[in-house]
Formats: structure tokens, sequence, C-alpha cells
């Protein structure tokens, strides 16, 4: 049973198919006649709406689930959720907190279990910037040695994202405040999956000819208590326009969003030509068609 929890769960092949799935005008009928379960520790207006549209055009019916319905480990345990789900649906979406819970999921899970969001990933999003990247920059195929610059937070979203842009040929920077740098077991990841990520404390160090500029909230959900520390210690990490005009001239600039103006990002630079964050968006549902059409297919 072929699972979904971060990019390098596929080959760079497979990859690939999974990134052709996703931009072909014509949805398979992978789902046809078929539910899936997207359960939601965390609230999300992109993935809950790019998930369900995505499981329609494949011929399903998504059913959404809310926490305080299923209650994980407080009410049931995930083992028991899980296995309660895999007897209606053809497929389990969860969006959580511990990245654990998903490793519990796939142990015990007969269908196909993908990672909406994790502290640990996000790969949907991942395979969304890739789309958008193909669009802006020629095709898949021409991604191989263009640049894209991570600005923020060494995250989830920069872990993924590292990932999905190494694994297509491109060169990867980031750059990160001291002490919130990527982990070491996330770079040895990266690195196993033939990605070498140069890693900086200087935005404008890793910005300089980019093709690509990316940046996201620089405290995430569940965080909330540490936003004003984090906003002393991302003191210059805002991507604004000084910092971009570092970037190749026909730089485009990505936000997984939702953003916060003024700080990660500036509202002239989010706002502004440069921005490809409405198609990076729209991108969601055709990664996540591409990504539910492949494991339909590779169960």
């Amino acid at each position: 049973m072929r699972h979904l929890l971060d990019v390098d769960d596929l080959s760079p092949a497979e990859l690939r198919q999974v990134l052709a799935f996703g931009a072909a005008p014509v949805a398979p009928r992978a789902l046809e006649g078929h539910g899936m379960a997207l359960l939601f520790e965390k609230p999300s207006a992109r993935t809950r709406n790019s998930m369900e549209m995505a499981v329609v055009q494949l011929g399903g019916h998504p059913v959404t689930i809310r926490p305080d319905e299923v209650g994980l480990d407080t009410r049931e345990t995930v083992e028991d959720v899980t296995r309660t789900l895999c007897c209606y649906h053809a497929a389990i979406g969860a969006r959580v907190f511990e990245h654990a819970k998903l490793e519990r999921m796939v142990a015990v899970s007969s269908v196909p279990v993908v990672n909406l969001l994790s502290d640990d990933a996000h790969p949907l999003q991942a395979l969304a910037d890739v789309l958008t990247l193909a669009d802006e920059l020629g095709g898949v195929d021409d991604l191989a040695g263009r640049s894209i610059a991570y600005v923020g937070d060494g995250n989830n979203v920069a872990r993924s994202l590292a990932l999905a842009a190494g694994m297509v040929g491109m060169d990867v920077r980031i750059a990160t405040p001291a002490g919130y740098e990527l982990s070491a077991a996330d770079l040895e990841r990266i690195r196993a999956a033939g990605v070498e990520p140069r890693c900086t404390h200087d935005p404008t160090e890793a910005v300089e000819g980019a093709d690509a500029v990316y940046t996201d909230v620089w405290a995430s959900m569940g965080q909330e208590a540490e936003a004003s520390a984090r906003r002393e210690a991302f003191a210059g990490f805002t991507v604004d326009a000084a910092l971009m005009v570092g970037a190749a001239e026909k730089a485009v600039f990505l936000h997984c969003l939702p953003a916060h103006r003024g700080e990660e990002v500036s509202s002239e630079v989010l706002e502004g030509p440069q921005s490809r964050v409405w198609p990076q968006a729209a991108n969601r549902m055709h990664a996540a068609r591409g990504a539910l059409a492949w494991l339909m297919e590779h169960r």
C-alpha cells in the first residue's frame, strides 16, 4: 500500500508522474463511486477546499471530519479511528499537529493515507509549489538548474519544498535565523533524497540571483505563544522590495498562505507583479488531484 506522508515517499520519477497527473486537463475518474475521509485537527481554507474539489473531480465523495467528531486519542485512539474510516473510504487524508499520528495511521490502514499537513511536512503544498514553478519557468523539465530561495522559519513547509524542488533538479537555498534552522534529521532526510540545500543565516545571500523567492509565516498554528519572540528573532527576514531586488530579473514570489503582511512579507511584494501566490493557491487543487490519482493507480 502506497502512502504520501512527505514528498520523498515518491521517487523522482514518481514525483514527475504525480505532477503530470496534476497538470493534465482531464482528470481520471480514479475515485468513481468511492469516498475519501478528510480529517482535520487544524482548520484550513485552502486544504479543505482544494481536497474536496480534487476528490469530486476524480469522481469521488469527500467527507470532511472535524476534530471534535472523532477526538483522536481522547474519544478514540488514532488506530481505531483509522480502522473505522477504512471501512467506508478508499483513501484517508489527515491534517494533524504531530506527524507521529500519521505514521500510526499508516501502520493500520488498508487504504492510502495522505498527509494534508503535519508539524514535520506539507507535501501537497510542495507539489503545488513545483506545479506553479513549472507554469512560470517553462515546464517541469525546465526546472533543473533553476534556483529557489526560501527565507524564514526552517519548518514543515521548508522541508517539503526542499525535497520537491531538489528532486526535480532545482538549486535550493534556505535562509533562516540562527536557532530556527531545519533540524539535523530534516537535513539528513533531504540529503538522503539526493538534495543538497545551501543553508545560510543571510537572506540576501540566499536570494541573490534566485529564480523564485518563497516565505511562510514566522509563527505557525500552534506556535502563537512564541509569536512575539519570533518577530524579534526574525527581524531582517521580511521579503520586501529591497530583498527582491537581489533576485533574478524575472523572479517570482511564492507564499503558501495565509500571509501576515508586514511581517514575513511586505504588502508591496505580496500584491506586486512578481507575486504568484494566487496561482500557487489554485495549484493546491491540481496537486491534490494528481497525488490522489497516482495513489489510486499504485495502491
